[in-house]
């Protein structure tokens, strides 16, 4: 089998050519990965001397990069790549607007022209809204994105679905909570926060930090996703999901005890703009129907992911220098 990875150097995509080469080392992985500030090459070593794997450095949203490899034939796209960071969707939605769905229409036309067999579109939780106290997200939830970020993830999941039901390309698209775990750039929460208390500076949380999430282990979002491409039914949205709920301070305050660092490095700071109160999943189909569980509750997923980070100390300082980003 032939697949096509988008945004393949970045966190999740990353971790599921790690996965992929593991669990199914006959098939051939394409990467696609414009290598912007969150794409990093680093986190394919041990990879990219495969003979079955190799990196292209191409914008999703250009055609004429895009073609050539759909003309070489490939069985399935899972589509990873995307603009991701809510902060910076704030500060430029534009930029979230071409790629997410620029660049997912472009993937889907050529997906059609070429007659894929499968295409993935690999979405979020967050197109979904917020939830009260009470209550999960499933596939049948309205899509209500409130930041920048989610409705272009939400109008690029509307295209996927308009292209199955208009030409009949074959797709799913699989919504997940929080992702965790290795090979994440330090922008995001837990990455973040492990860096500070490692350097003893402060750790700013937003607002009052009770916004819960619902963690899923990034190894766990990889065999959700290879179960979906193999077994998918055509067409269906699929969520997944931790069943880990924890506010930002309990995940904050986990790290600091992993690493003995004093809770008085807690910095509150101004909430974000439209920040999200809740999220959780409820990943009964995909369980139901895929057989799918998570291998990794939070309290194993957390300390495996600060393990990593601690053992990997050169990868973090390479983002910190910018030496990640002098690609050969």
């Amino acid at each position: 089998m032939k697949l096509l990875v988008t945004g393949g150097a970045g966190f999740i995509g990353s971790n599921f050519i790690h996965f992929m080469r593991r669990e199914h080392p006959s098939y051939e992985l394409i990467n696609v990965d414009l290598l912007t500030y969150a794409g990093n090459l680093d986190n394919l070593i041990g990879v990219q001397d495969s003979t079955r794997y190799r990196f292209v450095a191409a914008d999703i949203a250009e055609q004429s990069a895009m073609e050539p490899l759909f003309r070489e034939g490939v069985d399935a796209v899972i589509n990873f790549a995307a603009e991701s960071h809510v902060d910076r969707s704030i500060k430029d939605p534009g930029i979230f607007v071409r790629t997410n769905i620029s660049g997912t229409q472009t993937l889907l036309d050529l997906a059609r022209k070429y007659k894929v067999q499968k295409f993935l579109q690999i979405s979020t939780d967050e197109v979904y809204g917020t939830l009260g106290v009470e209550g999960l997200f499933s596939e049948n939830s309205p899509l209500a994105p409130n930041s920048p970020y989610s409705a272009s993830k939400a109008g690029a999941d509307l295209l996927v679905r308009a292209y199955h039901e208009t030409f009949r390309l074959p797709i799913n698209i699989t919504r997940c909570s929080n992702n965790y775990g290795p090979y994440q750039f330090p922008e995001k929460l837990i990455p973040l926060m492990i860096n500070h208390a490692l350097a003893n500076k402060p750790l700013p949380v937003y607002g009052d930090g009770l916004n819960v999430r619902d963690w899923l282990y990034v190894e766990d979002h990889c065999s959700a996703i290879d179960l979906v491409l193999h077994h998918g039914r055509d067409g269906e949205v699929y969520n997944v999901g931790g069943n880990n709920e924890r506010t930002n301070l309990h995940v904050v305050r986990t790290i600091l005890s992993e690493l003995g660092r004093p809770e008085a490095l807690i910095t509150y700071v101004e909430d974000r703009l439209g920040h999200d109160r809740r999220y959780a999943i409820d990943a009964g189909k995909i369980r139901d129907e895929l057989g799918w569980n998570p291998k990794f509750d939070y309290e194993s997923g957390i300390r495996k992911t600060i393990q990593w980070y601690l053992d990997n100390s050169t990868w973090m300082e390479r983002i910190a220098t910018g030496a990640y980003r002098q690609h050969e």
